[in-house]
């Protein structure tokens, strides 16, 4: 098959990007040919909370990559629509994660499908977003009508969708993020890092309000307060999206500087593994959560993994077999860290190869298809 990729690829970065050249080697690897369309502009300033859009990596030399779409521009959505009708893709999977693109990727996809050929999936990360603006649910509503078929990574996004929809969907879990190289040895990843001895937990990504490091902070702070026997210091690696004055003030009326590790940059994708690798575990304190990319990432570097009972965090981690899950508040957080402890990665270890077996690109891809036929 000529598959399409409609969504976040290079010169873009993060964790959408980074999915989309993994699908597409997916893809290639089974036979396929695959041509990337990503955005020459993505967000416009306003909507964009970090530092910068673009990645400092090498442009990857297997993919075809066509840096086109404007989001911001409807004769830009019209053309770009009229050049894919023209090629007649037999399928184009289409990533959707905020209503903001509902425009742009609706005009596109209606312009295609009047070759009568193509075949539109769309990869749903969030249907109802996180943070939500006026026009959302209009945006998704125009967005869904060209798409051929629906992929959820998490339960509640699929219910979601049913709400939009009665098009045919696949709830299918996210596979392992494993374009980022092997695992290192924890003490040669902290030489790397520059980090210190003993204990060590993770929160891993961009910093927003839903992610709930506020609520990691103050149960830092109760570890403190509770004297534990556990008390490791806590490295936050990544960018913040917003609130960066919040969470300063919170720390130093907590007191806990010297319990934390900042390193608030944007987090390069050849330095991940080492972010990984240097933990003894992966901290999500979610206030809400759809699914995250963090799960199949601590899954394939083999890290058990705290994460709160919300969204579908608690169907991808297991309580006491690939980690604990816990309330979202400071006293449960803590808890279930001092239980990670208690137990010992050894414990989760076996769990978590176990259950990583699940977490299959070859599976996502024939779902993927499977839809398409």
């Amino acid at each position: 098959m000529h598959i399409v990729i409609l969504g976040p690829a290079y010169p873009l970065r993060g964790g959408l990007a980074n999915f989309d050249q993994r699908l597409a080697r997916e893809f290639m690897a089974e036979g396929h040919k695959v041509t990337m369309y990503t955005y020459s502009l993505q967000y416009p300033g306003f909507l964009f909370p970090g530092t910068s859009q673009y990645s400092d990596e090498p442009a990857p030399e297997d993919l075809d990559i066509k840096v086109v779409i404007n989001s911001a521009n409807p004769l830009n959505w019209r053309k770009v629509g009229r050049e894919l009708r023209k090629l007649r893709p037999d399928l184009i999977v289409v990533r959707y994660w905020i209503p903001y693109m509902g425009a742009c990727q609706g005009s596109i996809l209606r312009q295609v499908k009047k070759n009568g050929h193509t075949k539109v999936v769309c990869i749903t990360d969030n249907v109802i977003p996180h943070e939500k603006r006026p026009g959302d649910t209009w945006l998704t509503q125009y967005f869904i009508k060209p798409v051929d078929g629906f992929i959820t990574m998490s339960a509640s996004v699929q219910k979601d969708l049913q709400h939009f929809t009665d098009t045919p969907s696949r709830l299918v879990v996210h596979p392992l993020f494993d374009n980022f190289g092997d695992p290192v040895p924890q003490r040669a990843a902290r030489e790397k890092l520059d980090l210190p001895d003993g204990p060590l937990i993770l929160f891993f990504g961009f910093i927003r309000k839903y992610k709930g490091l506020d609520l990691l902070f103050k149960a830092m702070r109760l570890l403190k307060d509770r004297n534990s026997r556990v008390l490791p210091k806590l490295m936050v690696a990544g960018e913040y999206y917003g609130g960066k004055e919040e969470y300063e003030k919170l720390i130093s009326e907590l007191d806990i500087e010297n319990q934390l590790i900042m390193r608030t940059s944007f987090i390069a994708d050849s330095e991940v593994r080492y972010y990984l690798s240097a933990a003894d575990f992966v901290i999500q304190p979610y206030r809400d959560a759809t699914q995250s990319g963090v799960t199949p990432l601590a899954y394939h570097f083999e890290k058990p993994m705290l994460v709160t009972n919300v969204g579908g965090l608690p169907d991808l981690v297991p309580d006491d077999q690939v980690g604990v899950v816990t309330e979202p508040t400071p006293g449960s957080i803590a808890d279930g860290i001092e239980q990670l402890y208690t137990r010992g990665a050894a414990h989760y270890l076996p769990f978590l190869k176990s259950e990583k077996e699940r977490y299959s690109w070859a599976k996502f891809s024939e779902a993927i298809l499977d839809l398409g036929k």
